[in-house]
């Protein structure tokens, strides 16, 4: 029994471990501390190897808790009820958790407040767009935190980070507010700016 609660145990710190990367941006916006956010980024080369991990600790834990038990020759009591903690139905529990866990970055848009606002924009040739290079991304989580300070800043038309480009091409009136001000909103985020360049 104590192998089977260390194989739970396992699998949720797998699981955890695993979504920390993705889960860390949506606690700091949260918690209001924004730099925190890309704390656990260098997780993310390591992840499908954790989620590998969590399946297979998950299913092993599995396998013991449905395999048939011996039989065994006793006049003993041995209907005694299992403890919550070694019961089916914990075990069930802690699946549906770590799959929950994750998949968090599929999900983590739902945590962002939406911040689109209505844009008037006077003149056309205000309107410009900026390419920023970011390090540090490395889930959808990040990208809606990026997004998510950019739209912050008044005069932004437009924010669209990708954590698999590296970048976010932000539309913006620079009558309102300027690449700088963009750059520090990216950077106060925990990610860096490497580079910007005009489209």
């Amino acid at each position: 029994m104590k192998r089977e609660n260390k194989l739970i145990g396992a699998g949720l710190l797998t699981a955890i471990t695993a979504s920390l990367c993705c889960i860390t941006p949506v606690l700091a916006l949260i918690a209001g501390t924004s730099g925190i956010a890309s704390t656990f980024s260098w997780i993310e080369p390591f992840r499908p190897y954790l989620i590998g991990l969590t399946i297979l600790v998950l299913g092993f834990a599995w396998y013991q808790k449905l395999k048939p038990q011996k039989e065994i020759d006793c006049d003993c009591e041995t209907d005694e009820k299992p403890k919550f903690i070694q019961s089916k139905k914990f075990l069930g529990i802690v699946t549906v958790f770590a799959i929950v866990m994750l998949a968090f970055p599929y999900y983590s848009g739902i945590f962002y407040p939406n911040t689109e606002k209505q844009i008037i924009v006077v003149d056309k040739s205000d309107i410009k767009t900026t390419e920023f290079k970011i390090s540090g991304m490395t889930c959808a989580s990040c990208e809606e935190h990026v997004n998510h300070e950019v739209n912050k800043l008044n005069g932004i038309v437009n924010s669209k980070a990708s954590y698999e480009n590296g970048n976010a091409i932000i539309e913006f009136d620079k009558t309102k507010t300027n690449e700088t001000e963009i750059e520090k909103a990216i950077n106060s985020t925990g990610y860096k700016v490497t580079d910007k360049k005009e489209n």
